[in-house]
């Protein structure tokens, strides 16, 4: 396993130094001596994405840069190897749901941090973790269920387990209950750390739904009104059931520990960070899993 990702650490290195280039997945496969079909497989299994997709999103990754210190988008389509503005705009819009010219807004401002796969897999993240979307939320209002919960390493884990570990004892049946007696007009339960950040190896956390106002809220429930900021969105690799909650706490860790000292970010403590699940992590649906992370965000003070 580690040779593989050794080996694969090379691909990934060759990539990022051909990030301009044309890059051919069968001049990968034998630069480490593999098959093209081990090599795809392999690569799929460790990496999340295809080889293809992983170099697609990589470039529109350093792409997302170019955009936010203000180049011209047919500019850089032509330098990342993108041959009309119709056919980067297409690519755009498949990866990341938008056209170029709106999630210019939504930019990471740093360039996307150099990838250490040895690094990931210790960290058991299932995957790659692309660069997130830097967006703005209204302010907005969920109710639920309180827990307090126990937990080494908390600074790290966070409430990464919370949801997953509840909604898969039937005697809970927390979200099934909190959709029945609340009826949100949107789907998708969060989970959120209350606890400011002093914590030890204690803390309390809010499963929870969207409120509507003017829904009667059920004695035992707790509302919580989240005020409006900026978010740092990461999506978790796909990963099998299996490695879900393991994923979920790797991408923490990768969030904590890489991505912020590296960026021009750093956690606005006036905000609160949050998990978010929808039916992407639904395993009676998908095989492979995902779900959010938002974290809130503001400029590193560059004095």
């Amino acid at each position: 396993m580690i040779q593989q990702i050794y080996l694969l650490q090379k691909v990934i290195d060759r990539i990022e130094e051909r990030i301009k280039e044309e890059i051919k997945p069968e001049e990968l496969a034998k630069m480490i001596g593999y098959s093209p079909f081990h090599f795809y497989r392999l690569f799929h299994q460790q990496i999340g994405y295809t080889v293809m997709d992983y170099v697609v999103k990589r470039k529109l990754q350093y792409v997302l840069y170019e955009l936010v210190n203000g180049r011209k988008v047919i500019d850089i389509a032509m330098e990342y190897g993108f041959e009309t503005h119709s056919g980067f705009t297409k690519a755009f819009k498949r990866v990341f749901g938008s056209p170029p010219s709106l999630y210019r807004l939504h930019c990471p401002t740093s360039l996307p941090p150099k990838l250490d796969l040895l690094n990931l897999h210790a960290k058991e993240v299932g995957g790659v973790v692309m660069q997130p979307k830097i967006v703005h939320k209204d302010s907005f209002t969920i109710a639920g269920k309180t827990y307090q919960s126990k937990m080494d390493n908390v600074l790290y884990t966070r409430d990464a387990p919370a949801f997953w570990d509840q909604r898969i004892k039937p005697e809970e049946a927390i979200e099934t209950m909190l959709y029945k007696t609340l009826s949100p007009k949107k789907h998708g339960e969060y989970c959120v750390n209350l606890n400011d950040r002093n914590m030890d190896q204690t803390f309390t956390y809010l499963f929870a739904v969207d409120y509507d106002e003017g829904v009667q809220l059920p004695e035992g429930l707790t509302k919580l009104h989240i005020k409006p900021a900026v978010y740092a969105v990461f999506k978790i690799p796909p990963v099998d059931v299996k490695q879900f909650v393991s994923a979920i706490k790797g991408t923490w860790k990768y969030i904590l520990e890489d991505w912020l000292p590296e960026s021009s970010y750093e956690v606005d403590e006036q905000g609160y960070d949050f998990e978010y699940y929808d039916e992407l992590c639904h395993d009676w649906i998908y095989k492979k899993l995902t779900m959010e992370i938002f974290v809130p965000i503001k400029e590193k003070d560059k004095a």
